[in-house]
This record gives C-alpha cells, sequence and structure tokens, in this order.
C-alpha cells in the first residue's frame, strides 16, 4: 500500500493546529506519518504538540520546533524528512477532507505514471464552515504558465512523488508567496508527469491572517517573477515590445483555455449552491470520496 507523508509547516498557529492535526489522524489510513515543522512558535502550539505525540495511537506524528527562514525553509526540512512514496504539503490552518488518502492512493494505483496528483477543495471561513467549492481543470502546462494565478493548488489537495526531492528539485527559499508555483514551473519543465482528479480533497481556510488574504499584490508579484524566470530560462523571454504584447495575448488565451474548460464542466453553476454547501456542513465528519 502506498505510504503517504504529510508535511505541515506551522509557526504560531495554535487556534487552528489541532484541527489540522485531527484531520491528518482521521484518515484511519494505515500508513502515513505527519511531519510538523514547527518555527518556534509561542502561542501554545507546542504544548498542543507535546499532548497528541505521546497519545496511544499517535505514532505516525512527528514534529520539530526551531527558528527557521520562513515557509519554504520549513517545507524543505519536512521533505528531507519524509519516508513514504508520496508526500502530502498541509498548512497548519487547513484540513483534509474525510477519505482523503484513500482517494489519493487509489488515484495513483489508476494512474501509476502520475508524479504529481491534484484534486479540488473548499474555501472555508475560519471557523472551517465552506461557503464555496473550487473545482480545477485538467493539468495544462501552457495554462500553468501563463495563466494570472497558479491553478494548482498546494496545501491540502496536492500530492507528489518523494523521487521529485530526491532528483533535487526543493522548494526555492527565495520566494515567500509564490514557492509552490515557482515549484510546478519546475517540475512541469522537468518532465515530471501531472494528474487532474475530480475529487473534494481538503478544506482552505480564509483568515485575517492568511497569506491569501494579507499578501495578495506580493503574491502576484512574485508569481510573474517566477513566470518571467522560467521564460528567461527557456530562451522565450525578451524586453522588446512585441515580446510584451505576445506574453498579454499568451494570458489571454490561457485565461480563456481554464474558464472555457470549468464553464463547459458546469462549475460555474454549482460552485454556489447553498443547497450544496448545508449538505456539506453536515457531511464534514463522515467519508465523502466526492468523486464527480
Amino acid at each position: 500500500m502506498l505510504k503517504i507523508s504529510v508535511v505541515t509547516p506551522s509557526y504560531n498557529q495554535a487556534r487552528f493546529v489541532e484541527e489540522c492535526l485531527l484531520s491528518v489522524k482521521e484518515q484511519n489510513y494505515p500508513w502515513m506519518e505527519h511531519i510538523v515543522v514547527d518555527g518556534a512558535s509561542t502561542d501554545g502550539t507546542l504544548d498542543i504538540l507535546k499532548q497528541y505525540s505521546v497519545r496511544e495511537g499517535w505514532e505516525h506524528l512527528r514534529w520539530t520546533s526551531e527558528p527557521d527562514r520562513g515557509q519554504s525553509d520549513a517545507l524543505n526540512k519536512g521533505f528531507q524528512m519524509a519516508e513514504g512514496e508520496v508526500i502530502g504539503w498541509l498548512n497548519s490552518d487547513d484540513f483534509y477532507l474525510p477519505a482523503c488518502f484513500e482517494t489519493v492512493a487509489q488515484a495513483y494505483q489508476q494512474y501509476p505514471q502520475t508524479d504529481l496528483l491534484y484534486g479540488d477543495f473548499l474555501w472555508t471561513d475560519e471557523k472551517g464552515v465552506p461557503f464555496q467549492i473550487r473545482r480545477e481543470i485538467t493539468f495544462s502546462r501552457f495554462a500553468l504558465l501563463h495563466n494570472h494565478m497558479c491553478y494548482v493548488p498546494s496545501s491540502g489537495a496536492m500530492f507528489f512523488r518523494t523521487q521529485i526531492i530526491r532528483d533535487g528539485h526543493r522548494l526555492d527559499k527565495t520566494y515567500h508567496y509564490a514557492m509552490d508555483y515557482e515549484f510546478f514551473l519546475r517540475a512541469a519543465g522537468a518532465g515530471y508527469r501531472f494528474r487532474h482528479i475530480p475529487a473534494l480533497l481538503s478544506g482552505l481556510r480564509l483568515h485575517s491572517e492568511c497569506k491569501s488574504s494579507t499578501q495578495a499584490a506580493r503574491m502576484t508579484l512574485e508569481h510573474e517573477r517566477a513566470r518571467r524566470q522560467y521564460l528567461s530560462e527557456a530562451y522565450l523571454y525578451g524586453t522588446t515590445w512585441i515580446t510584451k504584447v505576445e506574453l498579454a495575448f499568451m494570458r489571454l488565451l490561457a485565461h480563456g483555455r481554464r474558464w472555457g474548460e470549468k464553464a463547459l464542466r458546469g462549475y460555474y453553476f454549482t460552485q454556489f449552491r447553498p443547497g450544496r454547501m448545508r449538505k456539506m456542513r453536515t457531511n464534514l465528519g463522515r467519508p465523502n470520496r466526492c468523486w464527480e
């Protein structure tokens, strides 16, 4: 059976980290480990980690706490510690949905040539109540490169082969907001195979302190920096006005590619359905593989 290693970077997220830990434990998946890399939190996070790590049945949980150089540095430490065949990245304020690991293991068995697998997720409020379904498209390297945002999710809904790390592909520590996007560009450029599965895998919590809420402008700048760096290394980027017009046109095409596929799947008619949201609030505590 596929062994899954979950890596969680953590810093002063005591109000959310317990739900994160429980969402891994409650997968009831026999071959897993959960590695929490904490950046020397001072808010009670360590008390929670100590409390759970000594309990019977929590042998899968390992953690370390020391100052680091940011989220990318913490994740790289955890990736190096991972012993599983597949790694999942789960931020300490996010959580897995029931049966996520079973779904991922089945997908890797069905598509054994896949290196990086990603699914769909929920946007939730600070209390973990879902308010929007986020479904994505089949993988397109063109859309990844030119879309205005990274459509491959990182925390919770993405898993990748540990071999990618062993091959020397770690997160670039000079990125603090778009490190996932730069990693995906590099992995795709190196020939690793991506696959999307239409399954809800995780909940992404939006709250007043998360980067998506507080650092949107910086994320956009780093996203464009990664895009241009990749294009420059591939000799596809210049400084003339013609090149800039071409890149703008490519971005427009990428938007159309993503929006068109989502429209054909009926996504825009279901993402805010009130009845579906109420059902999900009820079902979050029950097994729900959500293959659709």
